[in-house]
């Protein structure tokens, strides 16, 4: 199975269960839910592996560096 694999089925299981315990009530902004829960940790694990080093850290992103500076300040990670 590869990391792309795997990834995936976290996701999966977890969406999975996180609609069979809502016990009736009604999923709201489940989109903004799953992105915020996996921004952080994937923000945080790719920081330190670019041993914080902001423009290393974008660049395995594939995203622009300001971008990756505002992802950090919403939330509230601190990487100089």
């Amino acid at each position: 199975m590869n990391q792309e694999h795997d990834i995936h089925a976290c996701v999966h299981a977890a969406l999975t269960r996180y609609f069979e315990t809502l016990d009736g009530e009604k999923p709201v902004a489940v989109y903004n839910m799953v992105l915020r829960r996996v921004e952080r940790p994937m923000l945080q694990v790719v920081m330190e592996r670019a041993g914080g080093n902001q423009t290393l850290a974008a660049e395995i992103l594939g995203i622009n560096r300001n971008t990756l500076r505002k992802k950090l300040t919403e939330h509230q990670l601190a990487y100089k």
